[in-house]
């Protein structure tokens, strides 16, 4: 009897331990909420075929009977929760930092020589997570939200459905892996965080970073294993040659302590970053694990075959709030990859990710938000000079948007970051960047606004702008996103197209992956006027 308590308590303290590890490493910007539907979803939305020959539909228009260079590399360029207006906000702040008027500047990608626009929905939300989005843009098929690298026909957290053959998909990553080209992803992100995790994971739920997570959801990671997990043992993940980010407690267990300090959240005793050297080792592959800047450095000149750099215990350090001579920028971070990368002749895809625009955004920090959108495009501008553009494609674009407004008449040249320059129907002043909902709103008194700019902290860094409704995280908008393209078939990221049309398109303009490739498209259409204009030459030079 007493064997048996001492088993139940075991049992049950094992699950308290991992609910409250759950908790801690919870995701705050993206609570798990699922989309709530209004009618009926179409029933073929909820297969992977239905999106994938959609997406082709849209290849197949956009192509027609072209031909043209194809595309040895790929890097898709990821602001995530980089909205029109923080592009607009974002080059503005940049030309004022230069000493301009600010809104004639341009940021790196917005020079590229076409644009378009994605829908960014999800098959069960009309306002799109990270994940579902990037299981779109990265997988080609849309999903439910919170869901990754699986069909709509898996509810979230439902750890079997996710198992069902048919649900599981493939990203670009793996399509490029499979016709002998390298993979690699760079985030500012933890590796493991949604966006990133949809180029090598299939999970149920995008929380399901380590074991406790996903045994804290009722799920069993012996059968369906944790995005850290997937990462390092399981293809395409073992297969990347670079990987570049945050997140090493997702890899450690919880006893272990950091290089930093900081303890790990497994549960299972796992070190997964000893087991990722111990896999190279069989594999007897030259490799490196770093987590500094100057260890970063020293890899990029030495060269292994295989590279992890996990930078932070969680997520990088905002650009501005971080340490320069011990963390890496996003433009180095990404120098690093395509040099390690374009070693392969045949080519490679690469995912760089700005991860922090999207946490700033929530967190009503708008400075930090424009500031972090500057980095990416300082990493696109660093691609652009590293790669041809004859043989390297570059797409540009955004997940899903936020709700900051860029409003008011403010003059030329006003500060981007200040006041509208006018004020509201009782006097009382407004920002020209504002959220519609978030942390900051104040209370208002006697029926009217506070004035925002009498604050002891107004303006600075992490001051935060005025919202309209008061929420603990600030939420994504449903608008759609910019693309930007540059390279071998860049014309056909032009117009408006669903999200999960861009790594088909991708792959159309690679030659990877299934469907459409320009390379098999060389049948030459000629008009019939031409072709009788050709038959009655040869028949009077006879």
């Amino acid at each position: 009897m007493r064997h048996n308590i001492a088993i139940y308590m075991g049992t049950f303290t094992a699950l308290v331990l991992a609910g409250f590890l759950a908790l801690a490493t919870a995701d705050s910007y993206h609570p798990d909420e699922p989309g709530s539907v209004r009618g009926t979803v179409r029933s073929d939305e909820l297969s992977a075929s239905f999106w994938q020959a959609q997406a082709q539909a849209t290849v197949k228009r956009r192509a027609g009977t072209k031909t043209g260079p194809a595309a040895r590399n790929v890097i898709l360029f990821l602001g995530d929760g980089m909205s029109v207006p923080t592009l607009a906000a974002a080059r503005t702040l940049l030309g004022q930092r230069r000493g301009y008027t600010g809104e004639e500047a341009e940021l790196s990608f917005e020079s590229f020589p076409t644009s378009g626009l994605s829908k960014t929905y999800c098959v069960n939300a009309q306002v799109a997570d990270s994940a579902c989005s990037a299981t779109a843009y990265l997988c080609g098929v849309k999903a439910n939200q919170g869901t990754l690298g699986v069909s709509a026909s898996v509810p979230r957290s439902d750890c079997g459905a996710s198992l069902e053959p048919t649900a599981r998909l493939q990203s670009i990553a793996a399509w490029a892996l499979a016709d002998g080209r390298d993979a690699g992803l760079v985030t500012t992100t933890r590796v493991t965080h949604a966006s990133p995790a949809a180029t090598f994971a299939r999970a149920a739920n995008r929380n399901w970073e380590n074991d406790a997570s996903v045994r804290a959801d009722g799920a069993d990671p012996q059968q369906c294993p944790d995005i850290a997990t997937q990462l390092i043992t399981e293809n395409p993940g073992r297969q990347f040659k670079v990987i570049l980010g945050g997140g090493r407690r997702e890899f450690l267990p919880r006893h272990v302590v950091d290089e930093e300090g900081s303890n790990g959240t497994r549960t299972d005793g796992r070190n997964l970053i000893d087991e990722w050297r111990s896999d190279k080792i069989e594999r007897n592959v030259t490799h490196s694990y770093v987590w500094n800047r100057e260890q970063l450095l020293s890899a990029n000149a030495t060269m292994p075959e295989y590279l992890i750099g996990l930078f932070e215990s969680s997520h990088l350090r905002y650009n501005m709030l971080t340490n320069p001579t011990t963390e890496p920028s996003l433009a180095e971070l990404t120098e690093v990859a395509i040099r390690m990368l374009q070693r392969n002749d045949k080519g490679f895809f690469l995912f760089v990710e700005g991860g922090r625009i999207d946490h700033a955004h929530h967190s009503n920090y708008a400075e930090l938000a424009l500031d972090e959108t500057i980095e990416l495009s300082a990493a696109v501008s660093r691609a652009a000079e590293l790669l041809d553009e004859r043989d390297s494609l570059l797409v540009v674009t955004a997940d899903h948007a936020h709700v900051m407004s860029y409003n008011g008449y403010a003059a030329r040249g006003s500060n981007i970051l200040g006041t509208a320059r006018a004020a509201d129907r009782d006097g009382v002043p407004y920002m020209t960047l504002s959220y519609t909902n978030g942390p900051g709103f104040r209370a208002h008194v006697e029926g009217k606004r506070v004035d925002i700019t009498t604050e002891g902290k107004y303006g600075s860094m992490q001051w935060r702008s005025h919202v309209d409704v008061p929420l603990s995280s600030e939420t994504h908008g449903g608008d759609d996103v910019a693309v930007f393209a540059r390279g071998p078939q860049h014309a056909l990221f032009s117009g408006l197209y669903e999200q999960n049309a861009i790594p088909h398109l991708m792959a159309y303009a690679a030659c990877i992956g299934p469907g459409e490739h320009v390379c098999n498209n060389a049948n030459i259409v000629i008009p019939l006027s031409s072709l009788l204009s050709s038959l009655i030459l040869i028949i009077f030079c006879r």
